[in-house]
């Protein structure tokens, strides 16, 4: 039998990644995940999650991810998916908003030039 080659991947170190430091670590995944089980509200489950999450140190990477992949479901960086989704409509409406003033903007600039 052939032995396998040092380079395979199984035998390379693993490069840090943010999620090594999260504080959610040994915590079961189902508990960022919670579906209102047994008569018990999400709201509830998803509290205990969130106290998870307030003193992690990656919170913010954790919140980014979330964010960038589009989390559909659980408690990423301490927001629930009704949280997130908030956020990103506040954030399009801020940058719509932004670009409306700069179309203002260069309408006037053009206005006054001419």
């Amino acid at each position: 039998m052939a032995r396998p080659s040092r380079y395979a991947p199984d035998t390379l170190p693993r490069p840090h990644h943010w999620m090594d430091d999260a504080a959610c670590q040994g915590v079961p995944t189902a508990a960022f995940f919670p579906a209102g089980a047994g008569g018990v509200p999400a709201s509830i489950d998803a509290e205990y999650a969130k106290r998870v999450c307030a003193g992690c140190p990656v919170k913010s990477q954790c919140l980014t991810h979330a964010l960038t992949f589009r989390e559909d479901y659980g408690v990423w960086g301490g927001l629930d998916e009704h949280e997130r989704a908030e956020l990103l409509r506040r954030a399009r409406r801020e940058a719509e908003n932004q670009r409306r003033r700069e179309r203002a903007k260069e309408k006037a600039d053009a206005a006054t030039a001419a």
